[in-house]
């Protein structure tokens, strides 16, 4: 299987959403990122349903929702109810995080889990046959437009080799930071989904840059 790109919404025109949803719609992009942040769980707020709601108007495409916030088992069947395709929760977030997955797959949707870049992956080793999705953030959760950390990279290898002994079927998916420089290097390390949002948003084409993150020559480009 070839990578996945989740172009993210937070880095998107508000004023111009639904012609930022429609350059996803027409892209390479694989799903829709939607960043939910409460100012609690991280310093910074997003957006909440109406907005949501009205991507979900607009999408064909999955909508992979990633909740930054507290007690995120409040919004699970509202989530649902909006169509969401995936939601993942942080690990740092949940308290009884074995139920709070379960209840997201009772809801109908695929169940993920994020890790903040100080979180270490023996936090998930207890549910990852209980994952679809592993969410690794490569920037402290919370702004758009920061800088990779590079050993996110080491990260993501050992998370696939868990994978592997463990015999999980989930993705592994890549968010912050994400771009030129690093994506053909992230998917060399076993990265399935790559979330690109400023790389994406702020380019001259960026319906061209989801093509060329897309593209298998990132992995010959990058390595140069």
């Amino acid at each position: 299987m070839s990578h996945m790109i989740a172009p993210s919404l937070l880095a998107a025109d508000f004023a111009h959403l639904g012609r930022d949803v429609a350059m996803v719609e027409r892209s390479q992009a694989d799903w829709h990122h939607i960043d939910v942040m409460d100012g609690m769980f991280v310093p910074n707020i997003s957006y909440g349903m109406p907005v949501i709601s009205a991507i979900a108007r607009h999408a064909e495409k999955p909508l992979d929702v990633h909740l930054m916030i507290e007690n995120p088992d409040r919004y699970i069947q509202a989530f649902a109810d909006l169509g969401s395709a995936n939601l993942t929760v942080h690990v740092e977030a949940c308290t009884h995080l074995h139920r709070t997955l379960g209840a997201i797959k009772e809801a109908g949707m695929k169940a993920g889990v994020a890790l903040n870049p100080h979180t270490p992956l023996h936090s998930i080793e207890e549910v990852l046959l209980d994952l679809d999705v592993v969410c690794l953030m490569s920037v402290n959760p919370g702004f758009g437009g920061q800088k990779f950390i590079p050993s996110t990279l080491g990260k993501v290898r050992r998370l696939a080799d868990m994978r592997k002994a463990h015999g999980g079927t989930f993705l592994i998916e890549v968010d912050g930071g994400v771009g030129r420089k690093n994506a053909g290097d992230l998917v060399q390390a076993g990265a399935d989904v790559l979330v690109a949002g400023s790389s994406v948003f702020k380019a001259e084409n960026p319906e061209g840059e989801v093509e060329w993150l897309k593209s298998s020559a990132i992995l010959s480009e990058t390595a140069q």
